[in-house]
């Protein structure tokens, strides 16, 4: 049986990583660099929670070697593949056991105490996940070209959509899109120069089928309007409650889409999410729960999950 269960909550930009008791007690957390799998070939997440761990036994004052007498389960971001998680798993790892999910698995865990239940990730980027009598069911978390229908950064490209269309005058605009199109120049042309960076190397060839223009902004950049986005919609103002409405209606079809697999509960996560709670409660009624934990403890329940011997 493990002695101790280390979970680890794999990001972007940075990864935590915490140790636990048999009791799933907390002994200590850590914190590493980024750990994406899908970062060179998932290298500096390796580097990132090899110095972690090494942290977080220092820092519960305990040695290193008794990694050997540990469970572990890293929740990863970039690990939707099975091979990038399988790869990630088979490296020269010090621990007893080790098992890799993708990170809205942690998500869900951590939600609902490891039990079933369903979870939503709204942040920058949007997923969906649930267990439901032991069977996982996964949707959403493409990507913000092709998917990502709840994020903040499709909500914010809406935003800048809605406000080109409000000064060509085909749609309604309102102090929000006025707002929005100052922050981005004043009007259409400035907005089309921001949504179109240039790139200081010039004109890129194109190389395996890549386009050889620029995509535009990044998904985090539209994201980084909601909260002005918020901050009119607790105005009253019309566009920003229009776009709530078809935010949550993004939302709803997930919430169909759990409830017709047999789920009776679900949380969400990422702070978009977390500001969206009143508006899901008195949309969705006792379906809609809060957290039970974070995701970080949700890998160290899968850890004991996975390893109970």
């Amino acid at each position: 049986m493990a002695k101790y269960y280390l979970g680890v909550d794999g990001g972007g930009t940075n990864c935590r990583i915490r140790l636990a008791n048999e009791a799933l007690e907390t002994l200590a957390d850590a914190g590493g660099g980024r750990s994406n799998l899908q970062i060179e070939g998932g290298d500096p997440a390796f580097r990132s929670i090899t110095e972690g761990t090494k942290e977080v036994f220092h820092k519960a004052g305990i040695d290193i070697a008794e990694a050997a007498n540990t469970a572990a389960c890293f929740g990863m971001a970039g690990g939707r593949l099975p091979s990038a998680r399988e790869a990630f798993e088979k490296r020269a790892w010090p621990f007893k056991a080790v098992r890799v999910y993708d990170d809205i698995d942690i998500a869900r865990a951590g939600a609902h105490g490891g039990a079933d239940g369903a979870v939503i990730i709204v942040g920058t980027g949007s997923a969906a996940l649930a267990q439901v009598n032991g069977q996982r069911h996964q949707a959403g978390g493409w990507g913000f070209h092709i998917g990502d229908q709840m994020s903040g950064a499709i909500l914010g490209r809406e935003l800048v959509r809605r406000t080109v269309e409000a000064n060509d005058g085909i749609a309604s605009g309102s102090a929000l899109t006025s707002a929005v199109s100052e922050k981005l120049g004043g009007n259409t042309d400035t907005i089309m120069d921001w949504s179109f960076p240039q790139d200081p190397r010039g004109p890129m060839p194109a190389t395996a089928g890549a386009p050889s223009t620029l995509l535009g902004r990044a998904p985090a950049e539209y994201g980084a309007l909601v909260p002005m986005f918020f901050d009119f919609y607790e105005q009253g103002d019309p566009v920003a409650r229009e776009l709530m409405e078809l935010q949550l209606s993004e939302i709803d079809k997930y919430v169909a889409w759990f409830k017709a697999r047999g789920v009776t509960r679900m949380a969400a996560v990422g702070g978009f999410g977390t500001r969206l709670y009143p508006l899901m409660m008195a949309r969705y009624g006792d379906f809609i729960v809060r957290p039970v934990d974070e995701p970080l403890h949700g890998a160290v329940i899968l850890a004991k999950q996975n390893f109970p011997d």
